[in-house]
């Protein structure tokens, strides 16, 4: 077998020398032969699948010992170890990003010296079908909730209890930079809460979205599948993601969005208070800008109003009162089959 040089083979291979050198050092990619009066090494074309994995590994900025582990393995368990690593990657770019963003908020030339306070409309409504109404809406100065209760009559005390449980916080003297812990600890009493009220064969549960604010300081809590929406600057971006199994989905490439609309388990949650294992709850802070609008909402509106209606009954409302209104109207005009819960919000400044 005819062995290729040192710099042949990182011609092949799109790897340096240098970096051969060092990955034979690290025992990750010994050459096959190395002469043994000048040192050179040299490499068998059977080696270039490995290296070129090396390469692409690196590329995408896997660590040494990551790549080590990933070609120590057969193709498939290979392949779930890159997927479980990227994974990884983009859980922690997601976090570094809304890092970022609130850095930008607040070095942002948007920004006010006086204090921001929240104008609010809200509303809760059963829906045109169902004769019970089993979502919570809430709204003050202070704290901005929708919770969504399931599995029968249990719904609407599992839904009031989690948004209950918030409301101390209104009062509370934590100071911001605590914020996002005490959100945490609130929720998980909340959870506490709906678990006890469980009887025997029956276990309510509910979802919860919901802001808090100090300041000019936002944060956000979110379980389940109600959602969060900010509308700044004409753009409305949605601020939460579904904690459904149709969702999973999605975010694994299995379902297409216009498919998982369609999905006959979309509704299928896999994170809601007072189901499961302890819950855990995404976190988030943000600044709030003068002429920002928030939406809170639960499905029984997202689910039946397309994204662009959505966009337009915010963007054309001139208050709180009206988008509220609005919105409601549409689901209603969708047949409104859920009950419907949402929050709009303004920031001002006085």
């Amino acid at each position: 077998m005819e062995l290729l040089t040192i710099g042949a083979f990182a011609r092949a291979a799109r790897l340096t020398p240098k970096a051969l050198r060092l990955y034979d050092e690290l025992g990750l990619l010994p050459p096959a032969a190395v002469d043994p009066h000048s040192g050179y090494r040299y490499y068998a074309p059977s080696q270039l699948d490995r290296a070129r994995l090396i390469a692409a590994l690196r590329r995408a900025g896997m660590p040494l010992a990551d790549i080590r582990a990933v070609c120590g393995l057969p193709p498939d368990s290979a392949a779930e170890a890159v997927d479980a690593w990227w994974r990884r990657v983009s859980a922690d770019t997601a976090a570094r990003g809304r890092v970022v963003a609130l850095l930008v908020d607040q070095l942002s030339e948007r920004g006010t010296m006086s204090e921001p306070i929240l104008r609010y409309a809200v509303r809760c409504e059963p829906g045109a079908v169902r004769d019970s109404n089993e979502d919570t809406a809430y709204a003050s100065p202070t704290l901005l909730a929708v919770a969504d209760g399931m599995r029968g009559p249990g719904g609407a005390a599992a839904s009031a209890a989690a948004v209950d449980a918030l409301r101390p916080l209104e009062l509370s003297a934590a100071p911001a930079a605590e914020l996002l812990a005490t959100l945490a600890d609130a929720v998980a009493a909340a959870d506490r809460t709906v678990r006890a009220s469980a009887t025997e064969g029956h276990q309510p549960g509910t979802t919860l979205t919901a802001i808090l604010r100090r300041g000019s300081q936002l944060a956000l809590v979110h379980v389940g599948d109600s959602r969060a929406y900010l509308l700044r600057g004409g753009e409305l971006v949605r601020l939460t993601q579904d904690h459904t199994y149709v969702q999973s989905l999605v975010d694994q490439g299995r379902l297409s969005p216009a498919e998982a609309a369609a999905h006959p388990q979309r509704a299928l949650l896999v994170r809601a208070l007072g189901a499961g294992v302890q819950v855990e709850a995404d976190l988030a802070l943000r600044t709030a800008l003068a002429g920002d609008r928030y939406l809170l909402c639960s499905d029984g509106l997202s689910a039946v109003i397309a994204p662009e209606a959505l966009h337009a009954a915010l963007a054309g409302a001139d208050d709180p009162e009206t988008a509220v209104g609005r919105l409601v109207d549409l689901a209603y005009a969708q047949g409104a089959p859920d009950n419907v819960a949402c929050v709009v919000a303004d920031v001002v400044t006085e």
